[in-house]
């Protein structure tokens, strides 16, 4: 029996304690980089493949203090009394001086780490772009191939972690403050434009403040329905429309709403084809940022690049060179 088969066995037909075992090897063979770990991967990925599809991915996002951790706690919970289970794939941003993150979602989330339908793992974003760690969405797989029918996928909420989250999620929402911003900082394009649900988040600090967060941004969402995301006009009841509401995760209220809206999204985009299209999307869009990812570490291996590459470079950061040429030139040698 292969390896990649152990896994399969554990992660699919395991009791608690087995899957929980084959699930963290598997999620730690997925993420090394050895070549011969990889092709067990991918070999382990082929044979997950039919088991996944069936749980719903939802995204959190947010500035750091947004109260990600204690939201997504208080979420897991919930839908665990509901009868779901609930895995959360947890990214903590890399130390660009010593590469080392702290993970410590598990220490965050006390009651839903132990909890026996639930399963953590924190991953480092070492370094990717975006924060969210590369290998997240092939371990959102073994999460779906393992039965957990929600997915959680939060963020270091920095940079363009709200891209990457997007493209790899069913709903991406949005954590936001009271008074975090006046109103110009509320319709800050690049954000809102993404966000299928925004949330105020520790609404009970300062009610009012919340209260006109919450109306300044659902008055930029409705201008960006009109002007901008062709996907979020809303003349057409027949789809979605980005919502904002209030919570106070720290003391569990808004919790139910906030799922509330989210199944709302679910039956209307299952409805409609998007959230098949949408998968679909992101599927392709997967496999185009592996291939370049690829590339580029074949290009950095290549031996002519190899042996090129660091007279190129000291000559462009000198100035001697001008960076496109120095790029077209190591292109050349790569052909």
């Amino acid at each position: 029996m292969t390896e990649s088969t152990g896994f399969l066995d554990g992660i699919v037909r395991g009791t608690p304690v087995v899957q929980r075992r084959a699930m963290a090897k598997a999620i730690t063979l997925l993420e090394s980089t050895r070549p011969d770990h990889r092709q067990q991967a991918d070999a382990l990925l082929t044979r997950l493949l039919p088991h996944t599809g069936g749980a719903f991915r939802l995204g959190i996002s947010g500035v750091p203090g947004v109260g990600k951790s204690t939201f997504i706690e208080a979420l897991g919970l919930y839908l665990i009394g509901q009868g779901h289970r609930v895995a959360v794939l947890a990214v903590d941003p890399s130390s660009s001086v010593s590469g080392g993150s702290i993970l410590g979602d598990k220490t965050r989330m006390e009651h839903l780490s132990v909890h026996e339908k639930a399963y953590i793992r924190p991953s480092p974003s070492s370094g990717t772009l975006g924060g969210v760690a590369e290998k997240t969405r092939e371990a959102m797989l073994v999460c779906e191939a393992a039965g957990y029918d929600v997915v959680i996928v939060e963020t270091v909420g920095v940079g363009q972690s709200e891209t990457a989250v997007h493209g790899m999620t069913d709903m991406f929402c949005l954590l936001q403050l009271p008074n975090a911003g006046d109103d110009l900082q509320a319709i800050k394009k690049g954000v809102m434009e993404l966000a299928d649900l925004v949330v105020i988040n520790k609404a009970d600090i300062d009610p009012d403040a919340a209260t006109r967060a919450r109306a300044q941004i659902t008055s930029s969402l409705r201008l960006l329905g009109l002007h901008g995301n062709p996907d979020h006009v809303h003349h057409d009841q027949k789809v979605w429309h980005p919502q904002v509401i209030q919570i106070s995760a720290l003391h569990g209220q808004g919790v139910d709403t906030f799922w509330s809206a989210v199944s709302e999204f679910k039956r209307l985009q299952t409805a409609n084809g998007r959230l098949a299209a949408r998968r679909q999307h992101q599927a392709s869009a997967w496999m185009w940022e592996r291939i370049d990812a690829g590339l580029k570490q074949r290009f950095r291996e290549h031996p002519r690049v190899r042996e090129a590459l660091d007279l190129f470079t000291r000559q462009v950061q000198a100035g001697e060179l001008a960076a496109s040429t120095a790029a077209r030139q190591l292109l050349e040698r790569f052909d």
